[in-house]
Formats: structure tokens, C-alpha cells, sequence
């Protein structure tokens, strides 16, 4: 019976208008994909990194041709041989039969289904090896490490640079023939080479041994495989351990050994069974291979743990366990830490104490993570421009000393734009850049609470000089913007508001090096498509001698020179030669360093601050079981430029990838000493050290199995809504021994279970100083000295601190903790924790208003830093807070009010304190509305003046009231 032929006609598009739309979306998706590529290519010629963009270009389309040619034409022969050599008259069974219609439906687009299948999963295959680029890179330029493992005698290159790519490669042909046979096979079983239902035989000749080959193949793969993973033993990791332990060396090794014989004696056996097709032998040597898999991998090596082992695992293990804790501090940089003991006494000692008042005149009082609404409020001059949530701590030199400073750029903020002024040009023409930089000392405030400020305002006045403050490279520039103009035309980007000038602000055009001409009418056409934006071609605003600067953001520039590091989430501006220039560190890391235990990126540098932080990136969820800080990298925030310098210059990753893109990083020789000066020991590693640290400062093999000693990183417990740990500080520290204090990166560890202090460590961040020496003070186990968390708990805790703490967030201000500070002062810790208070009403900032500070069990809430010491020691080591100078009006000076009389009746004091509280708060609140800052300070002021009064009253009040035996103290003594 002959059927109509069915008419699909309806699927086809109708017309010459459907092909033309067709071919013009096409053309579009085309010319996208080619312009993308094109303007990145200018834009690496921009920062002369164009052999970065080829090299990477290269590998990628040389992999991906590569690779989806071999597995599109191994598939591709796979299904031609057999269709070529199916069987003229198929046997005809039941589910012939039914295969027939098959048959019927798949010739008519045979040879298009035999094209165009394998070079669908061609290109599967090469984009898959196409993104292990740099498996490729490094393996072609691997460098020796000069070390080898304990257990193989392989140098660690061989596991960094050759185990990945071998690994990849294998897991590549394995897949490859696995698609090649299920492809062959269903075609064998379409066109009857293959029948499952035959009574006779069930396969051709030729099927069999098709088949027989590719098991073969299969099974060579596999032994490579096992030779592979004796390899991989000393990358696993368990909970105890990373690396071979005892029951792999003496079990599961062997058995690789022999699995990986029996799978090449197995494929040999299938490639002789393709010309004798006898099933028998081939088939026990697969059974042998399971057999022995299962007896000798498995069953042995589990026998040999439980009845070995386990009985006495501590001792049969301790060999193993002592590599991997020596491994595993030379693979993050820990072999070097000096450990010491510190008895950390409860009582102070004074003579230790006068040799470090160079440290405490240093107490960083000025929190980065609080005071950005106060630069924002005090120094933002207009809604366009903004600073960071968090700011950065770097130093500078005053009076032949380094001066902690916190200092913070000030960007360009398109989100402060009104809406009313929101469109394209504002946006990309005339909004292009940020000003200058604010700073002040970390150790100083004002007697009114503000910051003291170092420089400031626009334009810049103060200590550093800034030659060019422009900021067209930032962490918060815009995506794109257009730039540029004639020599003489007339400046249309705003530079910064001045009252001196008809329009009110002041006109710049940018003359510096960075960015992409976009003069020609191609390359404005070509960016008009990137951003898909016609204003770019038809505004003439654009001219020829227009610019577009893109990828602004440092991280980003320096992620796309140099794409092999990991990058440290916290770039910071510096000024350096007159210039604003940002400072990045990078990283070089790999997860297969042998008996190196593993961290997740993401995991050991999260804590209270970049989880909540904007400006701080969150690294990514990589782990890596090895990390260097080996590049150092600046980027001009006027004209761009990205230098990156070799800091570890004999860092083999480094080595591999400086042979691979020469020229890209420089020599550290050619590091301008004045940045070097501003290095930091970048945070992101110490924190990464700080986790491996906390279990592995445990060197002896039995006392890391017990695991007693093991510390934890205690959570920040000023930021109590946010479980996670607590960052670490950047101080002028003058660790035990030291003659005078060093710009160091510090943290603290408690023991698994108690909240006491276990230890505190501190780098040097000098690179003039031991840059890099870790130093670790070690408490006694049965120290008595709190925590971080405990001293919170104290602070809260005590009576007369929590009442003006209550006070205080009652009085129409909250409250907001700084940084707990842990020092070792004094031959024991001392804490200090800076109180800001701000209003709740309106846009208001935090000011230091209180100092807490404890040592021992003594707890003590006053109005600086120098009353603190003086009521915790009964000695001051220096004041500086600035006394505040009597105002002047019209040249005369205002006297200071008097301070409001005491009645001695306690319960009209209280009430009049309240009442001059809530005047305060009143006075606060219309001085805010008015934007009077001046009169905002003096309300808070008062503010403070009557709380303490209250809390006075109230003292006097429960005195009268209860009856206690107070032991004689000294006025200093008492908590405020």
C-alpha cells in the first residue's frame, strides 16, 4: 500500500521576508560576537597586553578545532563502519520488525544525521578542552620545584603541572570512545548488525569486532587510569589526613599496580578476540579484573584498616600524618612561623609597659568598616561623588615615622544623580570621573568625636600631594564613558563644583593615555553595537578625538592582563608620587600540591566584613591546597595603566606563566621604591593562613591525631547579627622583643571550647621590616585570659556599662561597636574597643563618642584612649585626642558654657538630666535638618554630658538604696 507523502509545508517560513528576517538576525548575532571580540582586542592594545589576548585566543580556538575534530571524526568513522558493513539481508526477528520503520524514517537524513551529529558533539568536546587552556599553558612551560614527593620520588611539578592535563586527557578519551561505541551501536542495532532476539547469532562479524577494538581502546585508557591514580593517592583527602596513609601504601597501591597490569592484559585479549571473535577469554579477563578489584582494592584494603590499623591507628598512621603536616605548612607559606610562649599575666607590667607607649599612642580608634557615612557626610561635597562601605588602612611617613592612616577614594556615584538629570550624556559625557582622595590618622579624633583629617576637600588640600586627583579608573566608575576633545575645545566633563565659576563647577578634559579611540566611524559603530547604543554615532559630542574608557574597575584590568591569579578582594588606593595609583596583591595557587591539605577560597577568607561589605569581594568557591602571594600589581586611576611586579620571583607557578605571556610581569627591580612602601601582606592569604594555622601549628603527629590543641577562630563580636569570623586589623604593633612598632596584619585564636585566648599572631607588613615574618604568641592551655568573645561579653555585661550603653540607645541614637583590638601589652592582652554613637533621625554619621578597653578582668568605658590607659595601668602614655579650641564669632571668642549645676538630690538630677537629654536630641535633630554640622556636634556633646550625669544619678540613687561593702579603690579605677 502506498501512502501520501505527508505535506510539512506549514513549518517552512513563507516567503522571501521570513529568509531576509532569518538571515538579518543571523547577520546580527554574527556581527555581535565579532565586534565583542574586536573591541576587546583594542582594548588590550590599550594596556599593551595584546599578547595576552593572542596567546589566550590562540590556545582556546587551537584546543577547541583540535579536540572537536578528533571526536567528531572518531565518531564519525565509528558510524560509518557500521553502516558501511551492515548486513545486506538482516535476520528477521520480532524486533527487526519493529525496527524497520526506523530504518524507513532515518534514510532520508542519513548522511545529514551522520555529519552533523558527530560535529554536534565535536563541538561539545571542544569547548570542554577549550576551557582547560591553562592545563595546556602550564604543562608546556612547567618549571621544577627542586622538591620531590616522599612516596614516588616525583618532582611536585609532575602533580602540579602534568597530573591535571594527563587526568583531563584521559577523562577526554574515555568519553570519547564511550560515544563513539554507543553511536556505532545503535546504528548496528538499527540496521540489524546487532539483534538481541536472534536465536543464533547476535551480532555480525564486523560489530564484533568493532566492539572489540573499542573496548579495547576503553580498557588501555583504563590503565593509564590506574597508573594515574597511584598518583592521586597523595592528593585525597580524608578527615584525618591529606595524602597516602598506611592502608594505601600497603593495600590500595599495589592494587592500582595490579589493576592497571590486568587492564592492559585485558585489552589485549579484546584486540585479539577482533579477529578470532571469541567471547570467552575476554569475558574472564573482565571477571578476573572485577575480582580482583573487588578482593584486593576493596575488600583487602579494608581488612588491613580494621584489623592493622585501627588498632593501633595513631602509631601506624603518624608517619603519614607527620608528611602532610609538613607538606601542608610549606604549601602555604606556615614552615617559617616563630611560635613562642606568652604567660600573658592578668597583672601588668609596668616596666614592659613603658617600653611600648609608642604602641599605644598608635591604637587605631578610626574604624574602616563604620566611619564611611562620617567621610560621606564631612567630605562627599555633592551626591555624585561617594566612598566605599569600607574603607583602607595603609600608612604614611610624618616627622620620620609611619602614620597609620585610613583613607578612602573619592568616586564618581551615578546613583546620586537625580533622576531628573539622568540620560545618556550626563551619564557617559559629563559624569566621568571621581576627585582626589580623603585621609585621616586611625589613632586620632577630635574632641567633638569627627575624624581628624590628613587631606580633604576639593581640591585636595593637606598633607600628601596630589598631582592629578582625577579618578577615571575606580571600583565604582561607570560602565563605559566617552572622553576626549580637541586641543582648546571646550571642557564638558565635570571636574568638580566651584562656586567661583558662573555655572558653579569647574570643566576638565581628560588628556591621559588610557582608553580606546573612537575618532573613526567604524569604531564608533563598533561600540554602538558592544553597548547597543546609537547615541554613540549620532551625537556630536563624540568627535575625533573621542576615547571610551571600559573595564574600569582595577580588579577587573588587572584579572584580564594577567587571567592566571586569583586576585585579593580588597584593592586600596595610595598616594605615590603625586599620582592617586591603586595597589592589588595576586595570588598564584593549585589545588594539587601532594599531602597539602585543601581550603575553599570562599570559606577561609569570609568574615564579618566582606559578607556585608560591597567594596570587598567575596572570593570564589575554589580550593586550592597551595597559594603565594607572588605578583604585586598597580593600576593609574587616570590613565589606567596596569604594572604588575614578580614579588616572588622563584615561585615555580609564577615561573610557568612568566615564560608563557613574557613581558606581562615585570621584575620586582623594577618596583618604584615608593610602592613599595605601600605594600601590604595582603589580607585574603592571612586569613587563608590563619584557617591551615589554627589546626597546623599542632607539628607533633600524636598530639594533631588527638586533636586537643586544635584552636578556632573566634566570630566578631561587635557585628552579633552576623555569625562569621572576626576580620583581621592592620596595626602599629610592637610585638615582645621589638624595639619599635611595625605596620602588622593581626588576629587571635581561642581554644575548640572555650572562649578564653589561645594564641594571637600578627605579620609584618614592612617591606622594610621581615615583610612576611609570621609571629605566633602562644598562651598557656589553662590561661584564664578572655577571648574577643568573652571581653565583648564582659563589656556588655558590666553593670555600669551596660546602663550607659542603655542609655545611650535610648537617648534618640544608636549605638555602634568598633573594632575589638587585641594587643599585647604589657606583658598580658589588652582590648580596646572604640563606642560611636548616631543619631536615628535623619542622615546622620557616627561619631567616637567612648573608648572601652579592658586588660585582665578589668573593664573600664571612657571619653578617649589616653583616660582608658590611665584608668586601666594608673599611667598615660600620650593623649591624641585634640582639645577643642573656644569658638570665635566676628573675632570674639564665645566663652564655654558652664557645666549644668548638681543639686545633690539624686532624683531632681535624674530628671533634669533626662530632660537636658531630650533637648539634646531635639537640638540634634533641627541642626541635621539645617545641615548644620557644627551645631550637630554640640548636641551630641550635650547629649553625652547628660547621660553621664544620668548615669551619675542613678548610681546615687542604688546606693541609697542597697547597703555594700566596697573594697578602697583609686578614682582611675572606676568604670565611667
Amino acid at each position: 500500500m502506498t501512502f501520501p507523502r505527508p505535506d510539512f509545508t506549514f513549518n517552512r517560513p513563507k516567503g522571501k521576508n521570513s529568509y531576509l528576517l532569518i538571515s538579518i538576525g543571523a547577520l546580527f548575532i554574527a556581527l555581535l560576537t565579532l565586534s565583542g571580540y574586536y573591541t576587546d582586542w583594542l582594548w588590550y592594545k590599550s594596556v599593551s597586553a595584546q599578547s595576552v589576548y593572542l596567546t589566550v585566543l590562540a590556545w582556546r580556538i587551537g584546543l577547541f578545532v583540535f579536540f572537536a575534530g578528533i571526536t567528531g571524526f572518531i565518531i564519525w568513522l565509528n558510524v560509518h563502519l557500521a553502516y558501511k558493513h551492515r548486513p545486506m539481508y538482516a535476520t528477521v526477528t520480532p524486533d527487526q520488525i519493529s525496527l524497520q520503520r526506523y530504518r524507513e524514517a532515518l534514510d532520508p537524513i542519513r548522511k545529514s544525521v551522520f555529519i552533523f551529529g558527530p560535529i554536534l558533539l565535536g563541538f561539545l568536546a571542544g569547548g570542554s578542552a577549550s576551557a582547560e587552556w591553562r592545563s595546556w599553558v602550564q604543562r608546556l612551560n612547567s618549571i621544577p620545584f627542586g622538591v620531590k614527593d616522599p612516596q614516588f620520588g616525583m618532582d611536585l611539578s609532575f602533580f602540579i603541572f602534568d597530573y591535571p592535563l594527563y587526568r583531563n586527557l584521559v577523562t577526554f578519551g574515555i568519553s570519547t570512545i564511550v560515544l563513539a561505541g554507543i553511536a556505532s551501536g545503535i546504528i548496528h542495532y538499527i540496521y540489524g548488525g546487532i539483534t538481541l532476539q536472534s536465536q543464533t547469532q547476535k551480532a555480525t562479524k564486523f560489530a564484533q569486532s568493532q566492539v572489540s577494538i573499542l573496548v579495547a581502546l576503553l580498557f588501555i585508557l583504563k590503565a593509564f587510569a590506574y597508573w594515574l591514580d597511584r598518583f592521586g593517592l597523595a592528593l585525597k583527602q580524608d578527615p584525618l589526613l591529606v595524602g597516602l596513609k598506611y592502608a594505601d601504601v600497603n593495600a590500595v597501591l599495589p592494587a592500582k599496580s595490579l589493576m592497571m597490569y590486568l587492564s592492559l592484559i585485558v585489552a589485549v585479549l579484546f584486540i585479539i578476540n577482533a579477529f578470532r571473535r571469541k567471547w570467552f577469554i575476554p569475558n574472564i579477563g573482565i571477571g578476573a579484573l572485577l575480582v580482583t578489584g573487588i578482593l584486593i582494592g576493596g575488600v583487602y584494603a579494608t581488612v588491613v584498616q580494621q584489623f592493622v590499623v585501627r588498632p593501633s591507628e595513631a602509631d601506624r598512621e603518624a608517619p603519614y600524618i607527620q608528611k602532610s603536616i609538613t607538606a601542608t605548612r610549606e604549601a602555604y607559606g606556615l614552615s617559617g612561623v616563630e611560635v613562642s610562649d606568652y604567660p600573658a599575666s592578668i597583672v601588668a607590667d609596668l616596666d614592659v609597659l613603658a617600653q611600648q607607649t609608642e604602641t599605644i599612642k598608635n591604637i587605631r580608634l578610626m574604624d574602616p568598616a563604620l566611619i564611611s557615612p562620617t567621610f560621606n557626610q564631612l567630605q562627599q561635597i555633592r551626591g555624585f561623588y561617594s566612598f566605599a562601605d569600607t574603607l583602607d588602612i595603609d600608612r604614611y611617613p610624618v616627622n620620620g615615622s609611619n602614620q597609620g592612616t585610613v583613607i578612602a577614594a573619592r568616586e564618581i556615584n551615578l546613583a546620586g544623580i537625580p533622576n531628573a538629570q539622568r540620560n545618556w550624556i550626563n551619564s557617559h559625557l559629563v559624569y566621568t570621573h571621581g576627585f582626589g582622595v580623603v585621609t585621616v590618622k586611625d589613632n586620632a579624633v577630635k574632641a567633638d568625636g569627627e575624624p581628624e583629617f590628613t587631606t580633604s576637600d576639593i581640591p585636595t588640600k593637606g598633607s600628601l600631594k596630589i598631582d592629578q586627583p582625577r579618578i577615571y579608573f575606580g571600583e565604582n566608575s561607570p560602565s563605559y564613558s566617552i572622553v576626549g576633545g580637541a586641543a582648546g575645545s571646550e571642557p564638558r566633563e565635570l571636574d568638580y563644583p566651584d562656586d567661583t565659576s558662573p555655572n558653579g563647577q569647574a570643566n576638565n578634559t581628560y588628556s591621559g593615555t588610557g582608553g580606546v579611540p573612537i575618532g573613526n566611524f567604524f569604531n564608533r559603530a563598533l561600540y554602538a553595537l558592544k553597548y547597543q547604543e546609537i547615541n554613540i554615532i549620532l551625537s556630536n559630542l563624540v568627535n575625533n578625538d573621542s576615547k571610551v574608557l571600559y573595564y574600569r574597575d582595577p580588579a577587573e584590568r588587572v584579572q584580564r592582563v594577567a587571567p592566571w591569579l586569583i586576585l585579593d578582594g580588597d584593592p586600596y588606593p595610595a598616594v605615590i608620587d603625586g599620582k592617586i595609583l591603586w595597589m592589588l596583591d595576586g595570588y598564584t595557587a593549585t589545588n594539587f600540591y601532594p599531602y597539602s591539605t585543601r581550603t575553599s577560597l570562599n570559606t577561609a577568607t569570609a568574615d564579618s566584613l566582606n559578607q556585608t561589605s560591597t567594596a570587598l569581594r567575596v572570593q570564589s568557591a575554589a580550593s586550592v591546597n597551595y597559594v603565594r602571594n607572588s605578583v604585586k600589581a598597580t593600576v593609574d586611576a587616570y590613565n589606567g595603566t596596569v604594572s604588575i611586579y614578580a614579588w616572588d620571583e622563584s615561585e615555580p607557578i609564577l615561573k610557568s606563566w612568566s615564560s608563557a605571556f613574557p613581558g606581562i610581569v615585570k621584575p620586582r627591580s623594577a618596583m618604584p621604591a615608593e610602592v613599595v612602601s605601600h605594600v601590604r601582606y595582603p589580607e585574603d592569604l592571612f586569613k587563608i593562613q590563619r584557617e591551615i594555622l589554627s589546626k597546623y601549628h599542632v607539628k607533633d603527629a600524636g598530639a594533631f591525631y588527638g586533636g586537643q590543641d586544635f584552636w578556632i577562630i573566634p566570630n566578631d563580636p561587635t557585628r552579633p547579627g552576623v555569625q562569621s569570623a572576626q576580620p583581621p586589623y592592620y596595626l602599629q604593633l610592637q610585638m615582645p622583643g621589638d624595639a619599635k612598632p611595625i605596620f602588622s596584619l593581626t588576629t587571635t585564636f581561642a581554644p575548640t571550647r572555650r572562649q578564653t585566648l589561645a594564641s594571637f599572631m600578627s605579620v609584618s607588613s614592612d617591606p622594610s621590616n621581615n615583610y612576611g615574618k609570621i609571629r605566633v604568641l602562644q598562651l598557656p592551655r589553662n590561661t584564664t585570659i578572655p577571648g574577643p568573645t568573652q571581653v565583648q561579653n564582659n563589656f556588655e555585661s558590666n553593670p555600669d556599662v551596660g546602663a550607659l550603653l542603655s542609655l545611650l540607645r535610648r537617648g534618640g541614637s544608636d549605638v555602634e561597636l568598633g573594632n575589638l583590638l587585641s594587643l599585647p601589652i604589657a606583658g598580658g592582652l589588652l582590648y580596646v574597643e572604640p563606642v560611636y554613637v548616631r543619631a536615628t533621625a535623619g542622615e546622620s554619621y557616627p561619631l567616637l563618642r567612648k573608648v572601652l578597653a579592658s586588660f585582665g578582668q578589668r573593664v573600664v568605658f571612657e571619653d578617649n584612649i589616653e583616660d582608658a590607659i590611665t584608668a586601666l595601668f594608673g599611667t598615660s602614655a600620650g593623649a591624641t585626642t585634640e582639645p577643642e579650641e573656644p569658638s570665635t564669632t566676628d573675632g570674639q571668642t564665645t566663652p564655654t558654657p558652664e557645666a549644668p549645676s548638681i543639686t545633690g538630690n539624686p532624683e531632681t538630677d535624674l530628671a533634669n538630666a533626662i530632660s537636658d537629654m531630650q533637648k539634646a536630641v531635639a537640638d540634634g535633630k533641627k541642626a541635621l535638618a539645617e545641615g548644620d554640622f557644627t551645631a550637630y556636634g554640640k548636641a551630641q556633646q550635650d547629649l553625652e554630658n547628660a547621660l553621664d550625669r544620668a548615669l551619675d544619678a542613678q548610681n546615687r540613687l542604688n546606693a541609697n538604696t542597697e547597703i555594700e561593702t566596697t573594697p578602697e579603690v583609686t578614682p582611675a579605677s572606676f568604670v565611667r
